[in-house]
């Protein structure tokens, strides 16, 4: 046994040494090559930290080097190489933009790592007319965009609940918030893009040309290009957006509410919910700053302890029609079933209201609760199993929490494209859930990261067992086996995308769906 011991710990420094002496020899040609690319932007070797970071705090993987791109030849000629270096070269690329990714999925362990936020330079381009639109770099923040939007009385339709995002980043997953019932996710409203493919290709693409592409990138996961340009649907932008928070006691009254109201064609332009287990402080009401206060807080009602559920509504108007708005959101409300009195309404700026989560971002910088552990965990539940999940995540599992804000909306699925990569739950309405939970050490522990994964870990067993047929957004998993369970019988379309577009696995390996230099066929 011990002669056995020794051999395989002689064994194990002679493969270490291999290894390294290949790095050794290795790094230096990459280096060197990378040096002599014929490019407008630069490379940089030294200050790599900040790519090896993103908002989960979680994961941090250094890569060899970050790409800086004036253009989007820059991108193509820096993927192209390390294409054309083949299946024996180690090197992958991730494109980062704002860094909001939690797990990871921004990262290149020892790779390139593109930051888009470089191309913000190029301009946007914006087409007035019967059907509006914008052409846009990947990098760009949807906060410019809409800020350049309103000049000309435009802005996007479909949102995310944080404008601090680049288009690439927010279109590779999907991009939700509570427009996405009437208008879908972001990816539902985009015309075109252009995309740098795994082979260094620079691709224009849309619903007719190159569709297959087209439709691969949108929710893709970055896995088969990198979007460098896309051009979005706009609609004609309100001045005003009345802002109503309701509660209820009754989970079932609660979703039998928001339901009617993503059904037909509802009064409101924004609907979403979320629940309050206990919850008070500035950390479980970040994604809203609200005036007047929180219901919770500013109304007489006494909640006893129970778990409430809070319906949050808006309503987009001018401001020469405000009697006419008004008269409708009281029909509106009159035939919901809250608790009257804790009916809240107030009135702000468009901008202000699609902004409102970094203003609240800016008040936990200040008190450093921002740059903390994020173990967020975003589910599509099937409607027909809200009831289920509901009674034992939020019953049992979550008797007590104040880790952050828990968001629980339905959306309709006709509004989806089922021909892009991202997978939703077979029901004609499904639920965002998310936890959007912030690890912030206390004395207790009850706050703490293991904590919260441990209650994630929970929550994804119960699924799992109770067989509720619920999809991750913003999806994670260890293992290949799991991603294809994920996908189910979109699987081999995913794998023949992967195996068209980039197949050597080249792009995003922080979703680690893939590994670098084994060629992918279905």
């Amino acid at each position: 046994m011990k002669r056995n011991m020794l051999f395989l710990r002689s064994f194990m420094i002679l493969v270490l040494s291999c290894i390294a002496i290949k790095i050794n020899l290795c790094f230096p040609n990459i280096l060197s090559s990378l040096k002599t690319l014929p490019i407008d932007g630069h490379f940089n070797f030294e200050q790599l930290h900040h790519a090896a970071k993103d908002f989960g705090n979680r994961y941090s993987f250094l890569p060899l080097a970050v790409l800086h791109p004036n253009s989007v030849s820059d991108i193509a000629t820096t993927v192209k190489h390390i294409w054309q270096m083949g299946p024996g070269s180690d090197l992958t690329v991730a494109a980062r933009g704002h860094g909001h990714s939690l797990q990871g999925q921004a990262q290149a362990h020892g790779g390139i790592v593109i930051n888009m936020k470089s191309l913000q330079g190029l301009k946007m381009q914006f087409h007035i007319g019967n059907l509006p639109y914008v052409d846009v770099s990947g990098g760009e923040l949807w906060i410019n965009i809409l800020r350049e939007g309103l000049k000309h009385g435009l802005a996007p339709k479909s949102w995310t609940d944080y404008l601090h995002l680049t288009v690439g980043g927010t279109l590779s997953n999907a991009g939700i918030s509570g427009q996405a019932f009437r208008h879908g996710p972001q990816i539902s409203n985009v015309h075109q893009l252009e995309v740098v493919t795994g082979k260094g290709e620079v691709v224009t693409c849309s619903g007719k040309q190159n569709s297959d592409l087209f439709h691969g990138v949108l929710g893709g996961l970055g896995q088969f290009g990198i979007i460098t340009r896309a051009r979005i649907s706009l609609e004609p932008a309100p001045e005003m957006v009345k802002w109503i928070r309701v509660l209820y006691t009754d989970f079932a009254t609660f979703i039998r509410d928001q339901e009617e109201l993503i059904s037909g064609e509802s009064t409101f332009d924004y609907v979403e919910g979320f629940v309050i287990i206990n919850r008070t402080g500035l950390l479980n009401n970040w994604r809203s700053s609200f005036n007047p206060q929180d219901p919770v807080q500013a109304s007489k009602f006494k909640s006893d302890g129970r778990t409430l559920f809070c319906l949050e509504l808006a309503k987009y108007f001018n401001r020469d029609e405000t009697a006419v708005v008004n008269r409708e959101i009281h029909s509106s409300l009159s035939q919901l079933n809250h608790i009257p009195s804790t009916l809240f309404v107030s009135e702000v700026p468009y901008i202000e209201f699609l902004d409102r989560v970094h203003i609240s971002e800016i008040k936990l910088r200040s008190k450093g609760l921002w740059e903390v552990p994020h173990p967020w965990l975003n589910l599509l539940v099937p409607r027909s199993k809200i009831q289920t999940f509901a009674q034992q995540v939020f019953g049992n599992i979550l008797t007590d929490t104040s880790n952050g804000p828990i968001l629980i909306y339905p959306v309709n699925k006709s509004k989806w494209d089922n021909r892009t990569s991202v997978v939703t739950p077979d029901e004609d309405v499904f639920y965002l859930v998310a936890f959007l939970s912030s690890a912030v050490p206390s004395s207790t522990g009850t706050d703490g990261l293991d904590h919260i994964l441990i209650q994630n870990k929970r929550i994804l067993e119960f699924c799992e067992i109770a067989r509720l047929g619920v999809k991750q957004y913003l999806p994670h998993y260890s293992t290949q086996g799991e991603w294809k369970a994920h996908f189910g019988s979109r699987w081999e379309v995913f794998v023949r995308r992967k195996s068209s577009y980039d197949p050597l696995a080249i792009l995003a390996p922080g979703q680690r769906i893939f590994q670098k230099a084994v060629p992918y066929s279905q």
